[in-house]
Order: structure tokens, then sequence, then C-alpha cells
């Protein structure tokens, strides 16, 4: 067996081994029963534990919904902890690498926590709820509820994530819908900002945010109620051309706005902390990419997905700090620095492996559309030399095009560039895919669109 053979081999042991500590939430979404009505084809997918509609109309239809109209998706399956208690602030402010010294109630920051050695561990968002309450919604919680246990913080931290739903309702007709949903204007709630409002009688926190890259809300509520807020959303959007998002469609807009999603474009770095949680348990990652030194290759630093400081390490204290200022005073041995751009497939290139079962010869591996499951990382090559990581994959109706996100040497990083996919794992008839490097994101950035002008 040859040396990186051997590494994915141990990778692969060491992926297999990580068993999920905190439960998540119940197996069906808590809007099943109102989803069902719509799911003709019968299908379904795992997010997380979580089972999902595949699709409701097809897929090409509801990746569009964003841009045209708007959807309705769930994301009920994400984690969520509420941490509360006189030092809640103090230690999510120590946890996360972002400043939260200026942080009003409804307000909503990007929370990018660190381990030691300044791998991103976890990621999400984090809303500040009352003067000592605060909620954080991610892919997992686990780091951040093990790191709490560890200190002698006076907070605690409450594992919320079967008792309430998370909707997203994104595209330029969302405000609409909203507001014909609620009864009332929401144009005073600014971007990464929130507020209550009650829906049929039901309280939900309605936040701006912007997964999509366009104008978009998320719907927070019980998750008692969540078939009737979701029957109920659909219902006021049907004028506007709502579409419900299955999940096949749902990772898409993510890649076309240019935002890394954690477990699936990197590894969480607390899966090698003693004693931390294991999360996103699933085999090894597929792909062309080859570990050269274990399991750490799949871990990133937030620079190295858009999450970096734009004037220098900070000097307040927070996990990982230290390692972040090694970094950029050059202690990373030589290592070229990376960063992350978008990649343009060549539609030429891309048929031929859509079309490969049609001909003759050696069957690479097939391209699911619109795009893979689970974590691919495929080889960036620029004159036969490895110098970036693509992942995320996917055919984009918007753009009409392939497209995927890449981490990759600063020196190959300029738009326009003409580098190579390697497509395929190993010991399978490899394609090379030419792609052209772009700026992120994709597509115009509405997340910040001035509502009181609509």
């Amino acid at each position: 067996m040859t040396q990186a053979r051997r590494s994915t081999y141990e990778t692969v042991l060491r992926l297999r081994e990580a068993p999920f500590v905190v439960q998540r939430p119940p197996y069906f979404s808590p809007a099943a029963a109102a989803q069902d009505e719509a799911n003709s084809l019968g299908g379904y997918g795992h997010f997380a534990q979580t089972l999902l509609p595949l699709e409701y109309t097809g897929w090409a239809e509801e990746c569009a919904a964003h841009v045209t109209s708007c959807y309705v998706g769930d994301w009920s399956s994400l984690h969520k902890v509420v941490v509360r208690g006189r030092e809640a602030l103090d230690f999510l402010a120590w946890l996360g690498m972002r400043d939260l010294s200026r942080f009003e109630l409804g307000q909503i920051k990007h929370h990018v926590q660190l381990d030691g050695n300044g791998w991103v561990a976890s990621e999400g968002i984090l809303c500040r709820l009352d003067d000592e309450e605060f909620l954080y919604t991610a892919g997992s919680g686990d780091w951040l509820i093990w790191q709490l246990s560890q200190g002698s913080w006076d907070a605690e931290a409450e594992d919320v994530s079967p008792d309430r739903f998370v909707f997203g309702v994104q595209g330029p007709a969302a405000l609409d819908t909203l507001e014909k949903l609620t009864g009332e204007s929401l144009r005073d709630i600014a971007f990464s900002r929130s507020r209550m409002c009650g829906i049929a009688g039901v309280p939900v926190r309605v936040l701006r945010t912007g997964i999509s890259g366009e104008l978009g809300y998320e719907l927070h509520g019980p998750a008692g109620h969540a078939n009737e807020v979701w029957s109920a959303t659909v219902e006021c959007g049907d004028g506007f051309g709502i579409r419900q998002l299955g999940l096949r469609s749902q990772p898409v807009q993510h890649i076309e706005a240019g935002i890394a999603t954690n477990g699936l474009d990197y590894l969480p770095a607390s899966i090698l902390t003693p004693g931390a949680p294991r999360q996103f348990r699933r085999g090894a990652p597929g792909g062309s990419f080859v570990p050269e030194n274990g399991i750490t290759d799949y871990f990133r630093k937030p620079s190295e997905l858009g999450w970096g400081f734009r004037k220098g390490v900070p000097d307040r204290d927070f996990l990982g700090r230290d390692a972040l200022a090694v970094d950029a005073a050059g202690g990373a041995g030589g290592t070229a620095r990376r960063t992350l751009v978008g990649l343009r497939w060549n539609a030429e290139d891309v048929a031929g492996i859509l079309t490969a079962a049609l001909r003759e010869g050696e069957l690479p591996d097939p391209m699911e559309v619109p795009r893979g499951r689970g974590p691919v990382f495929d080889q960036v090559l620029a004159g036969g030399r490895r110098v970036g990581v693509s992942t995320g994959r996917t055919v984009s109706v918007n753009l009409r095009s392939t497209i995927s996100l890449c981490v990759i040497d600063e020196s190959h990083a300029h738009p326009g560039n003409e580098v190579t996919v390697l497509w395929g794992r190993p010991g399978t008839a490899q394609r090379e895919i030419r792609a052209t490097v772009a700026k992120l994101p994709f597509k115009p950035d509405r997340r910040r669109t001035d509502v009181s002008a609509l």
C-alpha cells in the first residue's frame, strides 16, 4: 500500500469512528405533514438525522426560485443552542473570533469558532435574544456545549433543537410573502437583525439573513406549530410564485453565493480534540483529493474561507488567536498562502462526463445533478502541480454553468486563470476538466437590498 493510500485509509477509519454525542432533532421534520402534501414523488434524503423531501416540483425550478421569486425551505435540522447567564457574552466572545463588544438585542453575528491550532471547529449564526441570552444555530453546536463544560463560566447552554423549527424564505418575493403572512410591515428589519412577530397567534422570530445571496429571511418558532406555519407560508406566497425547496436543491445557492459549508466544503477541526464531540458522522469524503498530511488536509483556516481579518489579528483574547498570529507572522513553514475563489468548469468537459455512459470506454465516476451528496474534495492542478482543492461542484441553472468553490494558492487565484480539476476517485477512470478561476460570489450580492425602496 502506498503512503498516499495508507493516509487515505487511516482517514477513512478515523471518520467512521466519529460518533454523534448530542441528540439531534427528530427523524422527521416538525413540518413533515404539511410538506408531504406537495411531495408527490415521495423521495426523501437525510439532512443530518432528519428526513426531508428531495424535491417538490423539480430541482431545476426549485434551484431558480431564490432568483426569480422566492422559496420556503426547511433548516429545522440545524442544531439550536441557547446560551444564557451572567458570563454568557464573555464566553461567546472567547469562543468565537468575531468582536462581540457591540452586540445589540436582536442582532445576528456570524460566529466562527476555532480550535487551539486556529482551524475552524464550528461556525453558524449567533443571535442576541436578551441581555444575557443568545441563540447559536449551526450544523452542530456540540463544540460550543463541550467548550462551555470545560471551563468555569457563569453560564449555561441548553440544546433546544427538537423544540424549534427553522424555515428559510429567500428571494426577491420573500418580503411580500412574509408581510402578507405576518400581516405587518417588516421593512424595519435591517440585514443581520431580527425581531419577534406573530403568525396566526404563534410567536415567531423573523431574522433577515442571506444564505442565498439574495434578499432573505428565516423564521424561528415552536416546533408544535411548524405544520401550520409552513402551510400558511406556502399559501401566502402562492401569488408571488413561491416554491417549496427540496433537499436536492438546498445546497446549490451556497455555492452561487460563495459560502463554504461545514462538513461539506471542509471538515471541523474538533474531530481531533481529545474528549471533544465528533461531529458529522459519515464515511470518508469522495473526490480525487488525496491528503498528504492526514486528516488535517480537510481542515481550513478562516482566511482560507473568506473569514479572515482585514486589518490583522486583533489583540483581544479568543480561542485560536495565538495560532492565527503565528500564521500571520509567516510561521507556517513557508507553505503557500491560500484563499477562496470560484471555479467555472468547462461545459464541454462536463458534458463528456455526463454522457460517458452512452459511449465506449471506461466509465468515470458519475456526476450527480444538480450536485453530489456529502463532502467531495477534488484536486486542482496548474501545470501538472497541485495548487488547490475544489468542493461543492454543482450545476447552476441561474448561471447556466457548472461551478464550485476552490481553496487555492494565492499565486493562482486571479480571476480568469486557467486550471484543471481532476475528476474521480483514485483508482477510477479519472478525467481532467478545464476550469476558470472566478471571483466570489458568482452572482451579484443582494443580501443588503434596501427594502424601504421596494
